[in-house]
């Protein structure tokens, strides 16, 4: 018969035991923060946030957990994902109250990841200072676009790609990409949300192109992004590749900051968020206020 919980104290239960954990060395803090790093597949999912309607990826992380531990957590993201975008490169930070024992960081590891979906995974777990955060302690993302530039879409790259059938001019986009870098209001390139944008400034610090094959990556870095900004750049990007803007007019799109002047929103399933940057200095400057920040 399974214990009832007494005071805020984790015990290991059978759940722990089934996948090989015992139990740790005494600790006397009154909580510690773990930061994770985060991968998923976001085709099943309604973004990260956890969503009244629909399933998001903080969902099923903060189910595990309960599952694990027995009583709730609330797991802090770096960034807010939209629908169907993935990710390899998540961070995010949790508190687990104090304990009788603790749990170490592999250890945790192992234990969320077998209650996970396959499409969800904790790849590192560690120990870090209370006065890390895993949103407001970053210094810049980077996040990649893929589009796969052939007649026939490729299976293995369905839900992970944009097809674009027709070739693209790369040159005529790359020259584009250049002009992005810098710091900009970049609203032109966003989707509204419901909320007021109190700064809609960000600083690229890079925005390039690279072919494989028929693949073509996006690779889009800076100190905070707004609310769908990378899919607004990376279908902007492929109109040009296709004629329907001249590379030059990156430029009138950015001063109008206006989203109806820039091209098309690319789809979710091309993005991924590569990776998250702690301490990394910035070219351009400081990083940007980032309540708003989600893509």
């Amino acid at each position: 018969m399974r214990q009832k919980k007494v005071n805020p104290v984790v015990s290991l239960t059978p759940n722990l035991k089934s996948v090989g954990i015992e139990n740790g060395p005494e600790v006397s803090e009154e909580r510690t923060r773990f930061r994770l790093k985060i991968a998923f597949d976001g085709l099943e999912y309604q973004g990260w946030q956890w969503q009244r309607v629909g399933v998001g990826v903080q969902e099923r992380i903060q189910q595990a957990f309960h599952k694990v531990f027995g009583f709730e957590v609330q797991v802090h993201s770096s960034s807010r994902t939209d629908t169907g975008v993935h990710a390899v490169g998540m961070v995010a930070h949790v508190d687990l109250q104090r304990t009788g024992r603790q749990m170490g960081p592999e250890k945790l590891l192992l234990a969320i990841n077998a209650h996970l979906p396959e499409d969800i995974r904790i790849l590192e777990a560690k120990v870090v200072p209370q006065n890390f955060h895993a949103r407001f302690s970053a210094s810049g993302k980077q996040y990649r676009y893929y589009v796969w530039n052939h007649p026939c879409h490729h299976p293995l790259w369905r839900g992970t790609s944009w097809h674009v059938p027709k070739n693209l001019n790369l040159e005529a986009m790359k020259e584009a990409a250049e002009l992005l870098v810098g710091k900009h209001d970049f609203r032109g390139f966003a989707v509204n949300t419901p909320y007021r944008k109190k700064n809609t400034v960000r600083t690229l610090t890079r925005c390039s192109i690279q072919k494989s094959g028929s693949m073509l990556t996006f690779v889009i870095e800076g100190d905070g992004f707004l609310y769908k900004m990378c899919r607004g750049l990376a279908g902007t990007l492929v109109q040009i590749g296709q004629g329907k803007f001249a590379p030059q007019d990156i430029t009138t799109m950015i001063a109008s900051e206006d989203r109806r002047v820039a091209g098309m929103t690319a789809p979710a399933q091309g993005l991924v968020l590569w990776k998250v940057y702690y301490n990394k200095k910035l070219t351009h400057s400081q990083p940007a206020e980032l309540e708003m920040e989600g893509d």
